[in-house]
């Protein structure tokens, strides 16, 4: 586990007994599992509200696709310029606000747009690139007294999967991390989580190993988020498409939580809801 009892997201606390489920809302035209479908400010508002209602403990905000370049999802996700980033998650994140008290967070990788986000109401930034594209970002989230979530990914959406090889998975991964949650602390920000990045520059092996062995993580000091949700690997192993994976992510965020990973990025939010609460009984009561 971590070294923390708990941690407070947006003037709630989550106590780290338990697990929480972070419902993804992309208002992007080229996500790669939903692009599109809630690309309008009312269309995504709406969204949100229902993860809510499914069982949301967050709601994760992005205006950027992380579509990685491949095979499966062809030439991936195109570079949003700052101004229109702002344009597509502000107004969502503003209306959410204002409608229900699940903390909200801000799916980015630009300190301008996080700066934005962070005085519409959004009180985590999660960034994919773990403050290495944008070194101004930590500060602004410690100025903003706001949390952070650091994740694990080899250059950008676009060339990530060009090199998925690792001499040591765990120990680049984690060494990684390590500065990420060092800078964001060195900044001012007190509470981070880590996420070591399923799908993002890994191939369909090395998501497998992070999974089964993500207790490991633990040593950072601080709560672990994953989002295996409908990724690719989980395709390969079921022979499905992208909205057919319901099922794999469940397992898989059900073995993560028994490693004591504690937060779960995922569009599916009722169906894993409904598991880890199964999960977090079997857990309690085991302990």
């Amino acid at each position: 586990m971590t070294g923390t009892s708990s941690i407070v997201l947006g003037g709630r606390t989550f106590p780290l007994i338990k697990t929480y489920v972070m419902g993804i809302v992309n208002v992007t035209p080229d996500s790669f599992s939903d692009g599109g479908l809630y690309a309008e400010t009312g269309e995504a508002v709406a969204h949100a509200l229902r993860l809510v209602d499914e069982g949301a403990d967050l709601l994760d905000i992005g205006g950027e696709s992380s579509r990685p370049r491949g095979q499966a999802y062809g030439e991936g996700s195109q570079p949003v310029s700052t101004l229109e980033e702002i344009r597509r998650v502000v107004p969502v994140i503003e209306a959410l606000a204002q409608q229900t008290d699940v903390p909200l967070s801000v799916d980015t990788t630009k300190s301008e747009v996080a700066e934005a986000a962070l005085q519409a109401g959004a009180t985590i930034v999660n960034d994919i690139s773990g403050f290495r594209l944008d070194p101004a970002l930590p500060g602004v989230i410690a100025r903003a007294n706001a949390a952070a979530v650091v994740m694990h990914m080899r250059g950008t959406p676009r060339t990530m999967q060009q090199d998925t090889h690792y001499d040591d998975l765990f120990g680049e991964i984690f060494g990684s991390l390590r500065q990420s949650v060092e800078a964001g602390r060195a900044a001012g920000i007190d509470r981070i989580m880590a996420d070591p990045g399923i799908g993002f520059g890994k191939d369909a092996r090395g998501n497998l190993r992070l999974l089964g062995g993500i207790d490991r993580f633990h040593e950072l000091g601080c709560p672990l988020l994953v989002g295996p949700s409908r990724k690719a690997f989980i395709g390969n192993i079921l022979g499905t498409a992208v909205g057919d994976r319901v099922e794999g992510t469940i397992a898989a965020c059900v073995l993560a939580a028994a490693r004591g990973v504690r937060f779960f990025r995922v569009h599916d939010v009722r169906a894993v809801r409904r598991a880890l609460s199964v999960a977090d009984a079997i857990l309690s009561s085991r302990e």
